[in-house]
């Protein structure tokens, strides 16, 4: 009986553990909507210039003047990408964009692999230094170099040109440094047995350091499209005329008389402007998480 009694009282003092996890699982699942809630405000605040692009674009011109503003048009209309298109030679600058972003891309992408390449894997005097001087040259304004390029580009005739636009960004030092401190990380016993097997070090970089490096490229390749695509600067010192333009510096275009901005045919460029890197990204996301995926593996 003493037993009996004693086991009652320790059961009876002792809490039921089967409320513990009833009340975790209850806290854990309001953290995870509360979490996710945060994401969703946080996604919509980064979305919000976005959606406003799309649906300005979309407007008439009343609508677009309406005060208060709105969000959402009342009446849809594709008046402003017709007008786009007959005041701007819009698929001229959007092939030359295209020429002038993926030009650079892909001269970055060769000039600054083959540099990265030098600095990580070979042991040559003054490489140490050679890098110093590289990751130094990014505290350079870029406006600080910007009249000295002019003036170089203007003594070989090449203003107005795809040549003055591509050929002085064929290289960076972002992208030399960017590249290096991942060719670092890939183990260097894949040289020492390909130097064995009497492979040249150009075989090397082609054949086993670049396809190693299939993220680090596409990481690489995002940045420098998106930003040439993107940068105003660079083609209007370098580019004087419509034919040579490209589509930010045609926007620019767009301005009307006393500074009037028609905000509606402005947002339906940008918008279209937006497209191709959307898709891009798109594309290579995809890319990007298969070579992810399968890094060490080739």
């Amino acid at each position: 009986m003493s037993t009996t009694t004693a086991d009652t009282r320790y059961a009876a003092s002792t809490p039921s553990r089967t409320n513990v996890p009833r009340r975790s699982t209850r806290t854990t699942g309001v953290r995870r909507w509360v979490l996710c809630l945060l994401v969703a405000a946080a996604t919509l605040a980064l979305l919000l210039p976005i959606f406003i692009i799309v649906f300005t674009a979309f407007k008439p011109v009343a609508e677009v003047n309406a005060y208060p503003p709105t969000l959402l048009p009342q009446q849809w209309t594709l008046e402003n990408f017709r007008t786009i298109f007959d005041q701007l030679p819009f698929a001229r600058l959007i092939a030359n964009s295209f020429v002038f972003a993926g030009g650079v891309t892909l001269c970055a992408l060769v000039f600054d692999s083959l540099a990265a390449y030098a600095l990580a894997r070979l042991d040559f005097t003054g490489s140490r230094l050679l890098l110093v001087l590289i990751v130094a040259s990014l505290m350079i304004p870029f406006q600080a170099t910007l009249v000295p390029i002019y003036q170089l580009l203007a003594d070989l005739g090449w203003i107005n040109t795809f040549a003055a636009l591509i050929v002085p960004r064929a290289a960076d030092a972002f992208g030399i440094f960017f590249l290096r401190q991942f060719f670092l990380a890939l183990p260097r016993d894949l040289d020492n047995a390909a130097r064995i097997d009497g492979a040249s070090e150009w075989r090397i970089y082609r054949s086993i350091v670049l396809p190693n490096a299939v993220p680090a490229l596409l990481t690489l390749a995002v940045f420098t499209f998106v930003n040439n695509w993107n940068d105003l600067l660079w083609p209007l010192v370098f580019s004087t005329g419509e034919q040579m333009g490209t589509i930010t510096s045609g926007l620019t275009l767009l301005t009307g008389p006393s500074g009037i901005v028609p905000y509606g045919v402005m947002m339906a460029g940008s918008l279209i402007a937006l497209a191709p890197l959307a898709v891009l990204f798109a594309l290579v996301q995809r890319r990007f998480i298969a070579s992810v995926a399968t890094s060490g593996l080739k």
